[in-house]
């Protein structure tokens, strides 16, 4: 009995990920404002009316599908951070970003790109990921600090900068670097941004 009881529930959930798949796809390519509930019946292979029962309206899938796209962009950058070898390896940590970031072409742009028109989902994913991000985060420099490999400052605004740092590196094969960057490339850019992290830019001074 409790075998037979699963199946509709995992029918339910395969339902529910092919409808935020599909919302994914035409959210990126389209906008959510360009993009009908009968486009994402479609894309999903539902009836429209099965929308409505998994989800309350269009933008509730919409935040849906952004909020986890934020969990994972940054539990994956955080699991990289948590098993870097040192506190100086982040050039490693972000060329191995920079070289998956054509697999989350779509999640980037929706996250990012939404969010800007849509406070309620920009505060849900400031409260539900980016504040617990951050404390993550900031614990991993403040500890790098006591440390004394960081020098000592605030280290909830190092943070931050450390975040936002991946997040222009995430649009890095359309913004800060040409298309069709080599491997090298990437590497090279990687290295830079994060010795600009580390080091800053100010040149040593001399006695």
């Amino acid at each position: 009995m409790a075998i037979t009881n699963r199946l509709p529930q995992q029918a339910e959930v395969e339902t529910r990920t092919r409808i935020l798949k599909a919302a994914l796809k035409l959210f990126a390519k389209q906008g959510y404002d360009g993009t009908t509930t009968r486009d994402l019946a479609e894309k999903a292979g539902v009836a429209e009316g099965t929308l409505f029962r998994h989800f309350t309206n269009k933008k509730a899938i919409l935040i849906e599908v952004a909020t986890q796209g934020w969990i994972e962009i940054l539990t994956d950058l955080l699991t990289e951070l948590s098993e870097m070898g040192s506190y100086k390896a982040i050039a490693q940590v972000m060329r191995k970003r920079m070289l998956n970031m054509h697999q989350n072409a779509d999640l980037f742009k929706v996250c990012f790109m939404e969010a800007q028109f849509h406070p309620d989902l920009r505060d849900r994913i400031q409260s539900e990921v980016v504040d617990k991000m951050t404390d993550v985060a900031e614990a991993f420099f403040q500890t790098a600090m006591d440390q004394g490999i960081y020098r000592p400052m605030n280290p909830r605004m190092v943070a931050r900068v450390f975040l936002g740092m991946f997040t222009v590196a995430g649009f890095s094969q359309d913004t800060i670097m040409a298309p069709g960057s080599s491997p090298n490339e990437m590497k090279e850019m990687a290295e830079g941004i994060a010795d600009i992290f580390l080091n800053g830019v100010l040149a040593e001074k001399t006695s």
